[in-house]
């Protein structure tokens, strides 16, 4: 299988090694050290080396960090993770913060009235310090970026860095040959006056080079670092282990592959002004440039934007990659609606069997995540990962979340279906009924182009909002083609600001979790595009969201009389679109549970 059930949390082994870090910040004159979960590519999937809060916490989520200071070491978690943290770290050495609500700067105020805090500068970003630093200022504690981080010298088996199989991506999943990708981006760096961009971000590059890798779990991307030159040529820097013959050939003239040492004397031979992202490029790079005397020219990596905006050609690919997985989804939900009334099932089994489903399309070539599968009061645990450990046999007259996701090479997937065992009670299908709200809500939204994710977000909470409910997660995230399942910079969430545009994946995601109980999500991908002009409508452009998943929702969770006839509108029509689309790719078996599945409300 590609998913273990494996028990990666060990809150045990934390105040033993939270010690043992504290003493070696004494030794070198430090009061406190930030441990991020994050790498020198500041991915959101990081390698096994690269877990150091994982190791020092046991805390497992794929967003946070600790600051550890002499009389207290506060786990920074969002909304995401504020139940699952309880579990896993030790709580008399950990203290979980709700981040970003409090933020580190003024935490670390609190918390210490004088000395140092170490950081790795290969593990943040400028933004990320500058926010620490003046959040600081005036107070009697400074930050102080170390040589060595010392949870490496700690951490006795720590896993070697990954050295990946790198592969091409096709011209025709790719629409743009690298090539003309390159010639874009270098044309925006004469004209911005730059001479060259250095390029952090795993997925930048592999899009960039219409290349893809194997160095995290999940996401197909590759560990290197790079910079694109104003004349279009571009270097990458990687363990030369990680290209084989046929990827070398593959590869255009006007790109050169380098060892990964090569890449810090390659910056100090570059003539400024260099790009650099604030936002993705570690502190590290800001350091090695300024002391060779090179200007920085702060703005984004000029990869996000074009990366995120789909051409014609990978839009279709994911349609077909949605319509694939759809099927084995249905596959899935009618074994389910078979196999659970009998008693027996465990969440382990579920996810094992749901794998089995996508493996089956013979054309899977990784899950896009640790399938998320939560059974009654585990559906609450929003990033919920099952183990042995955990592992809960499913109930009756209760609610299964199952959140999970494909990776293959035509697109990426990722669908979370909330699923009725038996008759979970009122107060669940109430819920249900609202986060269903703010789904269609999102999915017939028409918007004036210029419209960031801020200003949708609200809309598929506002159901929620009436009843005094809500969630503490973004709404949507970006998603990659065939690259990573979140992807920047384009979000539903109340923080973004990047505007909306054509070719744009989301997932459409709203949810409720009440801890303890249940848990509510449903999701679908969606891609921004062009909405027709109306009759009687202004002369301005809006756009709107195509729908790319096709798998019903369970219509026993659904109060009809609650929905308007709008909304009553889009679910049917919705539902008659996916029998159509699915129905043809999927068993007989299936079929009769994906016409039922689909009946009108």
């Amino acid at each position: 299988m590609f998913q273990s059930f494996d028990v990666l949390s060990n809150p045990s082994a934390g105040p033993a090694r939270l010690a043992a870090l504290r003493r070696l910040l004494a030794d070198q004159g430090l009061q406190g050290f930030v441990v991020p979960r994050a790498d020198a590519h500041q991915g959101e999937y990081v390698a096994r080396r690269d877990e150091r809060l994982q190791w020092l916490t046991g805390f497992t989520g794929s967003a946070g960090f600790c600051v550890v200071l002499p009389d207290i070491a506060g786990v920074f978690i969002d909304g995401r993770y504020r139940t699952q943290v309880k579990s896993q770290v030790d709580l008399h050495a950990f203290a979980p913060v709700p981040w970003p609500d409090v933020k580190p700067g003024p935490w670390i105020r609190d918390h210490l009235a004088a000395g140092t805090v170490g950081f790795d500068p290969w593990l943040h970003t400028r933004e990320e310090i500058d926010r620490i630093t003046e959040a600081l200022a005036g107070s009697g504690v400074s930050l102080r970026p170390v040589g060595e981080n010392p949870i490496d010298r700690l951490w006795p088996d720590q896993p070697p860095a990954p050295v990946g199989r790198a592969f091409a991506h096709p011209l025709d999943l790719a629409g743009e040959s690298a090539p003309d990708k390159r010639a874009r981006l270098a044309a925006d760096l004469r004209a911005a006056g730059q001479t060259a961009a250095v390029l952090t971000l795993p997925d930048s590059i592999c899009w960039l080079a219409n290349l893809r890798g194997s160095d995290v779990p999940y996401n197909p991307v590759l560990h290197a670092f790079a910079i694109l030159q104003a004349d279009a040529a571009v270097t990458i820097f990687a363990d030369p282990a990680k290209f084989d013959d046929a990827t070398r050939s593959a590869l255009d003239g006007g790109i050169t592959l380098a060892p990964a040492d090569a890449f810090l004397p390659a910056l100090d031979a570059l003539a400024g002004p260099v790009r650099l992202d604030p936002a993705s490029a570690p502190l590290a790079l800001r350091d090695r440039l300024e002391a060779a005397g090179i200007a920085i020219a702060w703005a984004d990596d000029p990869c996000r934007l074009p990366k995120a905006r789909k051409n014609a050609a990978e839009i279709a690919a994911t349609r077909a990659a949605h319509l694939r997985d759809g099927a084995a989804m249905v596959e899935f939900l009618a074994w389910l609606e078979t196999e659970a009334p009998r008693g027996g099932l465990t969440e382990i089994d579920v996810v094992r069997s749901l794998e089995g489903f996508r493996r089956a399309t013979n054309a899977l070539h990784d899950l896009s995540f640790d399938t998320i599968c939560g059974s009654g009061p585990h559906g609450a645990i929003m990033h919920y990962r099952v183990t042995e450990a955990t592992n809960r046999r499913l109930g009756t007259d209760e609610l299964l979340l199952v959140d999970s996701g494909g990776q293959y090479l035509d697109g990426t997937t990722d669908i979370t279906r909330t699923i009725a065992l038996g008759d979970p009670g009122p107060e669940a299908r109430a819920a249900f009924t609202r986060v269903l709200q703010g789904m269609i809500a999102i999915s017939r939204i028409r918007f004036p182009r210029g419209l960031a994710g801020r200003d949708l977000d609200p809309l598929a909470r506002a159901a929620l909002w009436m009843a005094g409910q809500d969630y503490d997660h973004g709404t949507g995230h970006g998603v990659g083609a065939f690259l990573s399942v979140h992807e920047g910079p384009q979000r539903l969430s109340r923080i973004s600001e990047v505007p909306l545009d054509p070719g744009m994946i989301l997932s459409n995601e709203p949810g409720y979790y009440r801890e303890g109980a249940f848990g509510i999500r449903l999701e679908n991908l969606i891609v921004v595009q062009e909405a027709a002009a109306l009759p009687g409508g202004d002369d301005r452009r809006h756009l709107e969201f195509e729908t790319l998943t096709f798998v019903p929702l369970d219509r026993r969770l659904i109060l009809t009389a609650a929905l308007s006839p709008g909304e009553r509108a889009w679910l049917d029509a919705y539902h008659a679109r996916t029998l159509d689309r699915i129905g043809p790719r999927v068993s007989p078996f299936a079929l009769d549970w994906l016409t039922a599945a689909c009946a009108p409300l």
